[in-house]
This record gives C-alpha cells, structure tokens and sequence, in this order.
C-alpha cells in the first residue's frame, strides 16, 4: 500500500529523447505497426507481446512474456512496449553459443537429439518435446539426429534480424505511417509495471529458446487512427488540418531574470509557524504519490504557505538531482463531504526556490494537497540491478552483523523524510506511514509496544537510534540476507547504488500573522481524484477556452504560470476524441508526457489534463509552441 496519491502524472514518465536516441523509438514504431495498424492500439494478449516484440528482432522465452504480461495485466501500451525494448537486449549469438558448448561433450560443434531433448525438457524453463522437435526440423540440416549448433544460432540471430529489417522496410515504404509518432498516452496509468532486469545466467538461454519463424505479413485492423492521415508538423498542410488544429506559442523568459511579484512578509519570523514534511514517489505504473494533509486555522488570518524539495545533500558542492524537481501545492475548504470540497488557491510563484503563496485565509479546515508536473520526476531505466550492488551489511572482527556506513546514511535519510512534524523522533502515525509504504501493513499497538521495549525510544516514540537498530535487527534475523532491505530501499526510491532517484522529498511551511496553523497528515481515499479536480480547476480559472476548429465544442485551456505550463482539454460532445498533440517546435521544454508528439483520448463529456510543459533549463529562456488536432474521422 502506498501513500495517497496525486493524480495520475500524464502517461508514462518519460523524457524527450535526444536526437542520438531516435533510432532505437524508429525501430520501436516499425515493430509495432507490423503487427498493430496504428500506435495508440494496445497489446491486448500475451501472445500479441510475444508477436511484436519478435518484430523488434527480440526472442522472448515464456519466462519473459511473464514477467511483463503478469495475470493483473490487462493491456500494454505502446510506451510500454519501448520501455520493454529497452530491458530486454536482441538475441545474442555469443551467449547462445556458450550455452551450447557447455553441453557439446565432445566439442565436435554437434549435439545429439537425445541430449538436448533432456536438458531442454528437465532443466530451466522446461519445453515440450514438441517444441524440442520444432527445433531439430529447423536446424539438423543433414538430418542425422544431431545438432547443428552454430547453424542453429545464426539462424535464429538471423530470423530475429529479418523480423526488424521487414518492420522498417514497411515502416519505410508507408509514408502515411511514417508520420504517425504518437504513444498512448491516455489520461490513465500504465496498466502494468515495467522494471524488471534483463539479465540472464548463460545456462537458462538455451531455456530460452523459441522456435524462430519468419516475418509476420503486416497485420490489417479496422483503426480509424491508422486509415486517417494525421500530421505532425507545426502547420498542418491539409485543408482539415487547418480547420480542426490549434496552435498556441508562448515565449517564456528565464526564471533567474524573474523577479517574485510575493515576497515574504517582513515581520515572517515574528508570525506563528508549522512546518511538516513528505515526499513525492514514483510508483511502479508510472503514477505519482505522495501524502495529503490537514491545515486548521482557528481565526481568519493573513497566510504565507511555501512547498519545496527537502534538501538531505550530504555533498554542499553536488545538490542532489531532486532538488529540480518542480513542487506546489493546493489548498482546498473542507466541505461537509469530499465532494464538498473547493478549491481556495495554489501556489504560483516562486521565491527563493520555494514556491509560494501569500493572501488571507478564513477560520476553517483545509486540505493541503501536494503536486509536481512529472516532467523532472520520471523512472529510472533499471538495466543496472544487474551490477553488483552496494554492501548493506557487514561481518565485524568478532563475527556479528553490522550496517556499513553508505547504508546508515541512507537510513538517516530516510528518517529525516518519515519524521513528518521534523522533531527527532517517530510516533507510531509516522512510523506507519513508512510501513505502509515499504511493506503495506500497520504497525499495531502491540507491536509497538514490543517496539519501544526492544529499541531505544524517547516520549514513546523511536529515536533515529532506534530506527537503526531495528533495521539491523532485520538483517540478523534473515543472517545478513539483505532481500528485505532491498525491499525497502526501492519502496523508498533508491536504486542499487544507493542513489534517491525515484521519490522526492519536500517541505511545507504554514505561517500565519494572527494564530497557530495546526497541520496533520491526512489519507484520503478520494485524495487522487480531488488533486485532479483541483487541478483542472486551477487550469480553467487562469486561461480562456478556446475551441479546437472544426469542433466548437472541444475546448482548449492553456494555463501560464510563472514555471509551468498546463493544458486541459473539455470534451462537450457525446462521443469520444482524440486530439493529436505536437509539441516538436518547442524549444528548451520538457512535457510531462515525455514525447514531442502524442495523442490524448478525452471520453465523452470529460475533462483530461493534456500536458505539463517546465523549462529543461531555468537558466535559458524557454518557448512554448504547440499545435492540437483533432485527428480525423471523428
């Protein structure tokens, strides 16, 4: 179980690829429009990943297709699909041979039908004398019962090769879907989790094995996305183009030459204060989540509220990479209801890296939801699990087991982010938050009770002490095997070198001129949902609809911050659109959606955030020019 999450960051997480990048997303696209007729089709089956990924050349064992098609998964998308490519590396001639040669006995360069037969039915992933068979009328070419192994392995790297020289060459020949660029990426979270290692011990490749087969003809679906020419150039040369796109360019100056029109109040130091901490998570769908809270006020007051990333560098010289991470925050009434709920305001500027909000709130209850874009928050590739990993635990001089000084930073750290109200200790509320967060159960009071008994703990709450001493516990108790603490780690958003790069923690500051602000930690179970209405509210109240032409009743909300910008598409009519969204003559930006071009689906009588848009650079002026259409046929 995780903490409440914000709404759903806008498809996957995912950077604008540099241009050395472009091949690999070329290759992507030729294999799957050679078995899907357009982009913005999902896999819908197991045995459609096992096509398109044999398309991009790839050879997936049924150990594969199961580590990405698990019995939750429903549909990948195509932004999956690379994210998959990625992982798994194109069939590896070497390794094979290796695998191959440990069971050549006589290294003559044969294996006898019978040899093979028993290990590729008794070992690893276990095949069917069938498949075994498959194999034999393929490669044993003069049909003595024996193996041709090195025949073998060409012919398999070469059938893999073929699948993705086909792909391309369609790609190649199709003008219409060359142009076609877009990912899937609907208003809604990856259905699946893409983060597994792609390495593999040499004696499971020959495990590994499919039966090879050659080029799949191009499938033909009824797509309407396919069938219907769409353009991704910033002036649409169609006459439909031109009547159904709209263009927006706006020129941004760098944030080191702006000036916040908020400054802090003069008397801050003399106002009433409370401050609580949290931290953003990347979560295995692609999605965002972080804590909500609770901010009363007693009387009408004047309020200055801050967000920023929590700084826990241990190098002053090296900031850590989430300290760029954009924050903000969002203050809703608490209504009789949920529902009842409004938004009040959000922070827009920005001030000594913080950003911020100054006006005059009235007696009452609040919900303080915090938010960042995902344009600087994304997943990480995790091609490195495979690499040794840093030491968790040690053995001392006397034989007992101890945590090495990188893992006690870490744990440090971790504590200083759990430590919401930041006052050196863990209640029994913020050390359940981390449990739910790393291991999806409470911590009950009697357990705590045992807790406090076992660790060293002040007030009835754990001290950073106690905090170390209970994760050593857990490592004598499994005799050093870190598993666990991996676990946890990970949960927590550190990669194997120990490197937070998967969460970012933040800070919240409450002042108020004329009374003491109380904020709790609040879970809701609506906390996404309210987030995302807060959101599109914000959007509408800044920005003038405009309709997309040719659809007077799809309308285009662009919202221009001092950081951000943010688009919101409404969808009044009774049916479905996709708006084609080109982003290609931006300059020095970064979409949330983590593509150039893309598609969003709105359904019917809905409202979808289209993209957040930040600077890849704050230092440099930045421009905004993007162009939506409506793609035809709709």
């Amino acid at each position: 179980m995780s903490f409440q999450a914000s709404p759903p960051p806008l498809g996957s997480q995912r950077c604008r690829r540099p241009g050395n990048e472009e091949t690999f997303y070329v290759q992507c696209r030729a294999a799957y429009l050679a078995v899907f007729g357009s982009s913005l089709t999902n896999v819908g089956s197991k045995q459609q990943l096992c096509r398109v990924l044999r398309q991009a050349g790839r050879n997936p064992s049924l150990a594969t297709l199961n580590k990405y098609w698990t019995p939750r998964t429903s549909e990948l998308n195509f932004d999956d699909f690379c994210e998959i490519l990625k992982i798994e590396m194109q069939t590896d001639k070497n390794e094979l041979m290796r695998a191959f040669r440990k069971m050549d006995v006589n290294g003559d360069g044969y294996i006898a039908h019978s040899e093979l037969e028993k290990a590729l039915t008794t070992r690893g992933e276990k095949m069917t004398i069938q498949e075994v068979n498959a194999i034999f009328s393929l490669a044993d070419i003069n049909k003595d019962g024996k193996l041709d192994y090195t025949e073998f392995c060409s012919l398999l790297v070469s059938t893999a090769k073929c699948c993705q020289t086909a792909a391309l060459e369609r790609l190649e020949a199709d003008a219409k879907l060359r142009r076609q660029n877009f990912g899937n990426e609907s208003d809604s979270p990856l259905k699946s989790s893409i983060s597994s290692s792609s390495s593999s011990s040499s004696s499971a490749a020959v495990a590994a094995i499919t039966v090879p087969q050659p080029p799949e003809s191009p499938r033909t679906e009824s797509d309407t996305s396919c069938q219907k020419e769409s353009r991704s150039f910033c002036r649409p040369s169609s006459a439909h183009s031109r009547r159904s796109s709209l263009s927006n360019g706006i020129t941004m100056t760098a944030s080191s030459t702006k000036t916040c029109k908020t400054m802090e109040p003069a008397a801050l130091l003399e106002w009433q204060h409370s401050c609580m901490k949290g931290c953003f998570f990347l979560e295995d769908d692609g999605s965002i989540s972080s804590l909500q809270y609770c901010l009363h006020l007693p009387q009408t007051t004047s309020v200055y509220l801050t967000i920023q990333p929590l700084d826990l560098s241990h190098r002053p010289d090296k900031p850590p990479s989430w300290m760029m991470v954009d924050t903000a925050l969002f203050v809703l009434s608490a209504g009789d209801t949920k529902e009842d709920s409004t938004l009040v305001c959000f922070t827009e500027l920005r001030n000594k890296g913080k950003c911020v909000w100054k006006g005059e709130l009235s007696a009452g209850t609040y919900y303080l939801l915090p938010f960042t874009s995902g344009c600087r928050l994304r997943k990480r590739s995790r091609k490195n699990l495979s690499e040794k990993p840093v030491e968790l635990v040690y053995r001392t001089d006397t034989g007992e087991l101890d945590l090495t000084r990188e893992f006690r930073e870490v744990l440090s750290d971790i504590f200083e982010v759990i430590d919401l109200d930041g006052n050196g200790l863990l209640s029994l509320e913020e050390y359940n938050f981390f449990e739910l967060r790393t291991s999806g159960e409470k911590c009950d009071g009697e357990a705590w009770a045992v807790c406090r008994e076992n660790f060293d703990t002040r007030r009835n709450q754990l001290t950073k002490q106690g905090f170390m001493e209970l994760n050593l516990m857990e490592a004598t108790e499994r005799d050093g095997d870190p598993a666990d603490l991996w676990l946890t780690l990970e949960a927590m958003g550190y990669n194997r070198g120990l490197e937070l790069v998967e969460a970012c923690p933040f800070q919240i500051d409450v002042h108020c001129e004329g009374s003491q602000p109380s904020v709790q930690p609040l879970s809701l179970d609506s906390g996404p949902r309210l987030l995302n209405q807060a959101l599109q509210k914000s959007i509408v109240s800044k920005a003038e609809a405009r309709a997309l032409r040719g659809k007077d009743n799809v309308l285009l909300y662009t919202y221009r911050g001092e950081h951000r910008i943010s688009s919101l598409i409404v969808n009044k009519t009774n049916q479905k659109v996709t708006v084609h969204v080109n982003n290609d003559q931006s300059r020095n930006c970064c979409s949330s959606r983590g593509m150039a071009v893309f598609a969003v689906e709105v359904p019917a009588k809905t409202k979808t955030v289209c993209q957040h848009v930040l600077p890849i650079s704050d230092r440099q002026d930045w421009t905004y020019c993007c162009v939506e259409s409506i793609l035809p046929g709709q």
